[in-house]
């Protein structure tokens, strides 16, 4: 059984804790963020998840699960850390339950707050990130949102990725400056 949910203490959750759990399993083993497959059947460092936070708060009729509060995260090299993350799912959780492991049950997933996202060598950084599953899209919004791979960093007000294809986008808004600095090695622009 869960804590009170009013219990201010960190929840932390592991494989099998409740049903919600079925929800994340297939989104966190085929490394959504991390663009990862399988490995195999042998269970490995991808196959588990670690979800901790203040709060859980879940609405089978609505669809979606909310951790809220210190939340973090982790499944093998993805790490999500944010004030709140509420995970929003395609079918009630008596169908998730009876789907394996390899198939999609997430629609997206919304963080809010200090959203910080370390996935494929970068670390992304905003107040407010979106991932839509099925087109494998991730959307940072609020006022310095940035992503970093090494020392280089791509900074704007809004950052759309396209994960399938490698695109990105980045803007601003209200007169703001979209802003890239780049280190390479040999000759640059001189």
């Amino acid at each position: 059984m869960i804590p009170s949910l009013c219990n201010r203490k960190r929840l932390r959750l592991t494989f099998p804790v409740t049903a919600l759990i079925l929800i994340l399993f297939p989104f966190f083993t085929t490394g959504i963020l991390a663009g990862n497959e399988p490995a195999s059947d042998a269970q490995t460092s991808e196959d588990v998840t670690h979800i901790t936070s203040d709060r859980l708060f879940s609405d089978n009729n609505a669809r979606f699960a909310e951790f809220i509060g210190n939340v973090r995260a982790i499944q093998g090299t993805t790490v999500i850390t944010a004030d709140r993350l509420k995970v929003f799912y395609k079918s009630d959780l008596k169908s998730v339950e009876s789907q394996g492991a390899g198939e999609e049950s997430i629609q997206k997933l919304e963080s809010n707050g200090n959203v910080v996202i370390e996935f494929d060598n970068r670390v992304a950084k905003a107040e407010k990130a979106i991932y839509i599953t099925d087109s494998r899209i991730l959307i940072l919004t609020g006022p310095n949102s940035s992503v970093t791979s090494g020392k280089n960093t791509v900074t704007g007000e809004k950052i759309t990725l396209y994960r399938d294809d490698g695109r990105m986008q980045v803007e601003s808004v209200n007169q703001g400056r979209v802003e890239a600095v780049f280190y390479q090695k040999g000759k640059g622009l001189n």
